[in-house]
């Protein structure tokens, strides 16, 4: 049976090299938990609509946890849970026909309408990504709302200001969410 004085150091040498295999091997395991699911997908309608496809999936994460046949209580479906009259809105601005509400379930289609719609808000907010992100949760309309009753500027260091909690929850979550997508991703 080994005495005290040589386990202590064979506990410490396997957690030192468990830190450093952790370490090394960091932005591996941690793409486990930020995945990039129909990265083709996302990549594809992401740059055709000029935005950062890094922003897509933080939303995709906090929309639908990736799963495709999410649906929520109020109607919002698929990826990036849209509801089905702004998909139908989003549907006729880019002329695109027989958009019904089964078709957002559909990978392509949920994701091609959710950049579209993430690039029109990004224009409309001119590319101030915390209002682009409470639009999205919100709507537009109430977006402009608190900026122009000056409830809240988009100022990132001011999120709790939003007047929604939900809405201030979800700005927090994808924020956080983009910020580990762009660590874990963009440097490779």
């Amino acid at each position: 049976m080994p005495n005290r004085k040589t386990r202590f150091p064979r506990i410490l040498w396997i957690s030192i090299l468990i830190f450093l295999i952790v370490l090394i091997t960091f932005p591996r395991w941690i793409g486990f938990f930020y995945p990039q699911p129909h990265r083709d997908l996302v990549l594809s309608a992401a740059y055709e609509n000029n935005i950062d496809p890094y922003l897509v999936f933080a939303v995709i994460r906090a929309e639908s946890k990736y799963q495709t046949g999410a649906q929520s209580s109020a109607g919002a479906r698929g990826l990036m849970q849209i509801m089905p009259d702004t998909a139908k809105w989003i549907a006729e601005q880019q002329g695109i026909e027989d958009i019904t509400p089964e078709k957002l379930h559909e990978p392509e289609t949920n994701i091609r309408l959710g950049c579209w719609y993430l690039a029109s808000l990004n224009k409309e907010f001119e590319g101030r990504m915390p209002l682009v992100i409470a639009a999205y949760n919100a709507g537009r309309g109430k977006t402009r709302e608190w900026v122009i009753e000056q409830k809240w500027d988009g100022d990132p260091e001011k999120i709790d200001n939003i007047p929604y909690e939900e809405t201030r929850l979800y700005v927090k979550n994808v924020l956080a969410n983009y910020r580990a997508y762009r660590a874990i991703y963009a440097s490779r």
